[in-house]
């Protein structure tokens, strides 16, 4: 008996250190792994998960700052701003849909948004229809679900039924309105702000909704701005436009990636649009702590800065004269059938634009439309106005000489092609012999067509063989491109297009020699005022430019400092003498002063200070109708160019009417007047 008891308490002494030390170990591995993990969460991660806490009680509240100004060279405000009362909404940080769809419907008793003010698209009206418990609950009942179905794939069920049958749900006009209301705020982020009524505020609804605003979480009274035009309307069709319901559809997801919010206002076109984030500004930043839903603590931690502003080199004043010279000698060119008429002028020395006009004209209704934009993106079949490039390109490829560049002007008679002359020998009775300056004068398209042979290597004999081989396009292209034509010119505002290209193959090879003479590619005015410019500087092609300066403001509102000055751009040095460039300004002072029968602008000789340029007539058809190009690009004075005007008008019927003349004489006589001292210019001639 006393071995089995002492055997007993052996055995329990052995197993109580085991159980024990089992424990001890269990404890231990616990223990590792806590403090594993505390080290995880404190050292590793500790940043993170502070940053974590902080960003779900704080959060930084941005809002809209003033959009920058736009004004002109005289310093005068063409495009302002207007403010306004406005009725606003702060998203909450946890604001649930059925919460948004109270808040909209008791705004909408006291506040009317029109369609105006806030586009209700089809999907507007199905969210805010399905936004109602009850009424989503009855349209599910139409639809398959199932129990794997998540929320999301049953609310897109209810979407394709209310799409699918049109006629079993309808809003009135009240819950438009607040459907309006509900996709404002459904569309804003978490604490950003949003406009739901930005323009028209009555007193009335201001009234209620200060009233009312402890029943609208988030609905608050604020202020907004919109856009204006002091100088008139003709500055807001070069300027451009802002969007006035939130980021534009079509740039959404590449705006959202630069920041933008999508309720933000954002230039839409034109300078608007290219100088977006210099006008933009930088948002205010309030720092808000919220408990759940609700706000507890406001902090400004960034006033914000107003956008900063644009000085134009338009003169606003001379920009509606030119515009207005355009709608009163358009109707003299013919228009029935034209789709516009576009001018520029231009600082041949600077790049600088001093005003660029035009009208786009719906060939089938005959409705006008303001469009300087037109001069930018348009491309236009010129005419003879590129001669000058012409004759460059001869004597750049040593085709002619200063001294010897004599040829007969004659009908131009090849194999397989219809017959070419200039305007004025059609039949041959008018052959002799020019020298360039005088072909330039009289507008001799034998002389260019000649020109481009030579350079072709071509071996002319009438109603001989075409021999030129389709590099003559490259050729002579080369030149035109040099000078600018059929080039993007690089101006500052966005939307410009390069031109037109003719086919280039052999089967068109006859059309090398209605290159030569402006009557087979296409250029835009913008191109033209360039090419000119390039012609009146001796041989410096400048790239166009609208903007002159980026200012700030000062605390009074006036222009503030100078943040930026736009230099003028040399694109390219025309590799060529002078004496080319003097014998094409011989030329060109012989269009306007010259003495011969068939000169082309003689009604220009009187205009003070003196005006040197080129006329162009191209041959179109538009609509199925026989129409003319009418065009020009000239420059004053003809011995210190200080300014250029280049203009057309595509689709005329009558080429005797001279209005592109008419134009161009009024254009330099209204730039003398409002813009320059004609008595300061130097006005010596050739």
């Amino acid at each position: 008996m006393s071995s089995r008891s002492s055997k007993r308490n052996r055995n329990a002494q052995s197993i109580i250190p085991f159980r024990l030390n089992f424990l001890l170990w269990v404890v231990g591995i616990l223990l590792l792994a806590l403090a594993a993990r505390l080290f995880y969460l404190q050292v590793l991660n500790g940043t993170a998960y502070k940053a974590e806490v902080k960003r779900s009680d704080t959060t930084i509240q941005t809002n809209n700052v003033q959009r920058g100004m736009i004004y002109d060279s005289q310093g005068k405000v063409v495009v302002g701003n207007q403010t306004h009362q406005a009725i606003t909404y702060t998203k909450g940080s946890n604001v649930t849909t059925d919460q948004l769809y109270k808040i909209a419907n008791r705004l909408g008793r006291y506040v009317t948004v029109s369609n105006k003010d806030s586009r209700l698209t089809k999907r507007n009206q199905e969210d805010y229809y399905l936004a109602d418990k009850g009424r989503l609950k009855q349209v599910l009942k139409h639809v398959k679900t199932s129990d794997t179905d998540s929320d999301d794939a049953q609310y897109d069920k209810a979407l394709k039924y209310l799409s699918a049958n049109p006629s079993a749900w309808s809003l009135t006009s009240k819950q438009k309105n607040n459907a309006r209301i509900y996709a404002a705020m459904s569309g804003a982020y978490s604490l950003s702000t949003t406009y739901i009524k930005e323009t028209g505020v009555t007193s009335k609804e201001l009234s209620e909704v200060g009233e009312h605003l402890s029943e609208m979480p988030g609905v608050k009274i604020g202020t907004a701005w919109t856009r204006n035009y002091p100088q008139g309307k003709e500055m807001q069709a070069l300027t451009g436009a802002v969007s006035t319901s939130g980021l534009p559809s079509d740039e959404v997801n590449s705006l959202l990636s630069e920041g933008y919010s999508r309720n933000d206002s954002v230039g839409q076109s034109y300078l608007e649009k290219g100088f977006q984030a210099t006008l933009a500004g930088s948002k205010s930043q309030t720092e808000v702590t919220t408990n759940g839903n609700d706000v507890t603590k406001e902090k400004v931690k960034y006033p914000g800065k107003k956008g900063d502003n644009l000085v134009l080199t338009v003169n606003s004043k001379f920009q509606k004269r030119v515009q207005q010279i355009l709608e009163q000698n358009y109707a003299a060119a013919g228009n029935g059938y034209s789709s516009g008429v576009y001018a520029v002028v231009m600082n041949p020395n600077t790049g600088a634009i001093y005003a660029m006009a035009g009208i786009s004209r719906n060939t089938k209704t005959g409705k006008q439309t303001t469009n300087p934009i037109g001069a930018i993106n348009q491309p236009i079949t010129m005419g003879s106005v590129v001669k000058p490039a012409t004759v460059m390109g001869g004597l750049m490829s040593g085709v002619i000489t200063p001294t010897n560049n004599t040829l007969t002007d004659k009908p131009i008679k090849v194999e397989g092609i219809a017959q070419k002359s200039s305007w004025f020998n059609h039949g041959g009775g008018a052959n002799m012999a020019v020298d360039a300056p005088t072909a330039l004068e009289v507008s001799s398209n034998s002389y260019m067509m000649q020109l481009i042979m030579k350079e072709g290597k071509m071996n002319y004999t009438d109603n001989g063989p075409m021999t030129l081989k389709p590099s003559i396009f490259q050729k002579e292209r080369y030149f035109f491109n040099m000078f600018g034509l059929g080039q993007k010119t690089g101006i500052d505002i966005p939307g410009e297009t390069t031109g037109y290209e003719g086919p280039s193959d052999k089967s068109h090879i006859g059309s090398a020699l209605d290159l030569a003479y402006g009557n087979y590619d296409g250029y835009t005015t913008i191109q033209l005022a360039q090419y000119m410019s390039t012609i009146a500087n001796g041989g410096n092609r400048m790239r166009p430019y609208v903007v002159k300066q980026i200012r700030g403001t000062k605390s009074n509102g006036e222009l503030g400092p100078v943040q930026y000055t736009t230099q003028p751009q040399v694109q390219q040095v025309i590799p060529a003498p002078k004496s080319y460039f003097d014998l094409v300004h011989q030329g060109l002072y012989l269009v306007t002063h010259g003495t011969n029968a068939y000169v082309t602008a003689k009604n220009l000789s009187s205009v003070k200070p003196s005006i040197s340029g080129k006329t162009g007539t191209a041959q179109t058809v538009s609509n199925g109708h026989d129409t003319t190009t009418l065009s020009f690009a000239g420059f004053s004075p003809s011995k210190n160019p200080q300014v250029v005007v280049a203009l057309a008008i595509p689709g005329c019927t009558n080429d005797d009417g001279e209005a592109n003349i008419t134009m161009a004489k009024e254009i330099f006589q209204a730039y003398w007047k409002i813009v320059r001292n004609s008595s300061q210019a130097d006005d010596s001639t050739n």
